[in-house]
């Protein structure tokens, strides 16, 4: 049975539904974004006008939005039910926290032993080692 004689198989029968739209709708949302992210950039640089840490700030906030149309459009997750994104979207939120805390930990110990050290540092400068006195025929340590 071939499909010249009117018999079609069930793939021949299921359209595959691409929605260029939807692609396009993404690709122009993300070139607006990068668009901005660089006008602010060059704004910064030649004008210094904003503070580099809100700067950082929206830089940040605007990568995160752009990953999500990314991960939403081109990785079809965006299509998914909600149990799905979840199981993706919270072991990577987890994944995100676990990052931020060890990196602030990090940040303690590095400030604390700085602290330790210099410490240490400044009680050595002020502590004067007076050399031992030997009686003549003695080794030092014996008695």
């Amino acid at each position: 049975m071939d499909s010249s004689q009117g018999t079609t198989t069930h793939f021949e029968k299921e359209k595959t539904s691409f929605d260029t739209k939807a692609v396009w709708r993404t690709f122009w949302i993300l070139l607006g974004i990068t668009l901005f992210e660089l006008i602010i950039a060059i704004i910064y640089y030649e004008t210094q006008f904003f503070p580099k840490h809100i700067l950082n700030g929206v830089f940040v906030i605007m990568t995160l939005a752009k990953a999500f149309f990314i991960v939403a459009e081109f990785m079809h997750l965006g299509h998914e039910i909600k149990n799905l994104i979840m199981t993706i979207a919270i072991p990577a939120c987890l994944f995100i926290w676990f990052l931020i805390a060890f990196m602030w930990d990090g940040s303690s110990y590095h400030e604390l032993r700085m602290r330790y050290d210099s410490y240490q540092y400044e009680q050595s400068k002020t502590k004067v080692v007076q050399p031992e006195k030997h009686e003549e025929g003695k080794k030092p340590g014996k008695e």
